[in-house]
């Protein structure tokens, strides 16, 4: 898991690497420090020189100011690098989240994947720091510290050996008696972004249910859910304080019992002021290393789970990727289903397809009807490989899917969402998804295809119109246009429309087949839809029934053939309108 997580440092290794030559450099200073003071305080005691105590002060202060130098760097460069190591592995992230398939992406929650580019990076940032300075700074003033001791004060320093053991435990079980807490908050906070997710997105329904007191409510559970596992934690870890002054005490009262005895029983000839002096400065090195130390065990180990749930998202394996040896080019738009079954997972009970089998030929009109949850989606989505098939095999151009190079396959075939998506920027710059070279041109004239170009034009500023996060300040018939333009763009072989006219009238929508037939005649159309109207002027209709196909034909043929298609014909043309849901009382 490490090994996975330091290849995210890359380009930051030389500050990281200047980050501990630096805190070395500081730690033999700061334990050198005491070591001259104390021979400084006895030289006064002996009637030294004035100008031997002033060069031994200067030596001092210019000793401080190197390490206090030292430090600063170290501090500059650790930043660089833990802030850069972040940088880095939120990239990997989130390079590897736009690998996943569907497949891959329905085993994480939109927000757990926010909380672990978030919150988890932020936590094992914190923990790079720690062990590129303090985990590096602690242990060396630690042991330099102790050795110092046994260097001033001989067996007396034996107090430093007795007391280390003790804190050490202690700080050890405060840390791990407020592991579980820690480890529970993490799954808290996907609940909680879930909530503010679930809410923000959804604004207007909650506000048309009037349902604000109750979304505050499961809000307020989530907060205080991980505010009480925070305060048991920080509770638990607030015993440093006390061990540490315990210890602090005990020592200070050691060496000055001791240590004052030492040098009033021998005159100052075998233990003198100025290595009570420098004992006492190093037990307090030594208790402040002890209690960064458990500092650090607390983070790292609090962060341990935050490095599991990040390495799950870089360890997860594409269920989707290019085979060894792509093809580039998509001869045509043609489409074939040959013995094809699928299931969402290999533990599914049953399949969302099963025994598929069609021939589309290239520059169809295709028509998709059937009820909800009859797979119609499902049956679309695989064809750019969106998730792979479990049985058979789909041929586009003559050739399997999955022999494809993804980009060319996904580049050749244009999929419109009943609820596509619209990115934060102009319209302009969402329209040029579909071609980032289109000229303004070729804009308006997809447009004017989707029926797209008039309301446009009645904002001020045009196609430079700023849309707002998620398409909120455009309606979702509007919405649904400008994918369809944006869809366009790409010139597809394939254009596959999921319910995506379902917000326009349909006038505009049989405008908007109209254009398909003189813009992209060549280019396959597959048309999902609940109006019949939408779908009846297509060279094939295929009406779907729980994962099967129930009929294939033209209007006319399906009329005359298929009950489910001609009662919902008769129901719609007659002015109480029913869709496919409604009939024989169960999904169609």
């Amino acid at each position: 898991m490490l090994k996975k997580l330091f290849g995210s440092v890359r380009e930051y290794k030389k500050p990281t690497f200047i980050t501990l030559f630096f805190i070395v450099l500081e730690a033999i200073i700061e334990t050198l420090i005491p070591f001259i003071t104390a021979n400084l305080v006895n030289s006064i005691k002996e009637g030294s020189q004035v100008i031997d105590i002033v060069s031994t002060g200067l030596l001092l202060v210019l000793m401080a100011c190197l390490s206090l130098a030292c430090g600063g760097i170290a501090g500059f460069t650790c930043s660089k690098a833990s802030a850069g190591f972040a940088k880095n592995l939120r990239n990997d992230m989130y390079d590897k989240i736009q690998s996943f398939s569907f497949a891959n992406i329905d085993k994480f929650s939109s927000s757990s994947l926010v909380t672990r580019m978030t919150t988890d990076v932020a936590n094992v940032q914190m923990s790079y720091m720690m062990i590129i300075r303090t985990a590096v700074r602690s242990p060396l003033m630690l042991i330099f510290s102790v050795i110092m001791a046994f260097v001033m004060g001989g067996s007396l320093a034996f107090a430093f050996i007795a007391v280390i053991p003790v804190l050490g435990l202690g700080l050890y079980a405060v840390a791990r008696k407020a592991m579980p807490a820690f480890r529970r908050v993490f799954k808290k906070y996907d609940n909680l972004n879930e909530s503010i997710e679930e809410n923000v997105r959804g604004a207007r329904v909650v506000k048309g249910f009037s349902r604000e007191e109750y979304e505050i409510g499961k809000f307020d559970v989530s907060a205080k859910e991980i505010c009480s596992d925070f305060t048991r934690a920080e509770r638990i870890v607030a015993m440093n304080t006390p061990l540490m002054s315990l210890c602090i005490y005990f020592i200070n009262v050691v060496i000055l019992l001791i240590g004052s005895q030492l040098a009033i029983s021998t005159g100052g000839e075998g233990f003198d002021v100025g290595q009570i002096s420098a004992l006492l400065s190093y037990g307090m090195q030594v208790l402040m290393c002890l209690m960064m130390l458990s500092m650090i065990y607390v983070i790292i180990t609090m962060s341990s789970e935050s490095m599991k749930r990040i390495c799950e998202v870089l360890d997860e394996v594409p269920t989707i990727t290019n085979p060894d040896s792509p093809i580039y080019e998509v001869a045509d738009g043609s489409i074939t289903f040959r013995g094809v079954s699928f299931k969402y997972s290999i533990d599914a009970n049953r399949f969302a397809l099963e025994n598929i089998d069609l021939d589309i030929h290239s520059g169809m009109t295709v028509g998709i009807i059937g009820g909800t949850g009859s797979s119609k989606t499902t049956l679309v989505q695989l064809i750019p490989r969106l998730y792979d098939v479990t049985e058979g095999s789909i041929l586009v151009g003559g050739v399997d899917v999955r022999d494809y190079d993804l980009d060319t396959l996904r580049g050749n075939v244009a999929m419109v969402l009943q609820k596509n998506e619209l990115f934060s920027g102009t319209i302009k710059d969402n329209l040029k998804w579909g071609n980032e070279n289109a000229t303004d041109e070729e804009l308006v004239e997809a447009c004017r295809l989707a029926q797209a170009h008039e309301f446009i034009t009645t904002f001020p500023e045009g196609y430079d119109t700023i849309i707002e996060q998620g398409g909120t300040n455009v309606s979702g018939g509007q919405k649904q246009r400008l994918c369809i333009a944006r869809a366009l763009l790409k010139h597809p072989k394939i254009l596959i429309l999921d319910d995506s006219t379902s917000a326009v009238d349909t006038r505009t929508d049989a405008l908007i087949r109209e254009g398909f037939r003189s813009y992209i005649p060549s280019t396959t159309k597959i048309i999902i839809a609940q109006r019949i109207s939408s779908v009846q002027d297509a060279d094939m209709i295929i009406v779907m029934n729980n994962g099967r196909i129930d009929q294939v034909g033209t209007h006319e043929q399906l009329l005359n053939t298929s009950e489910i298609y001609r009662e919902v014909y008769q129901e719609q043309t007659s002015g109480s309108y029913r869709d496919f849901d409604t009939v024989g009382g169960e999904a169609k």
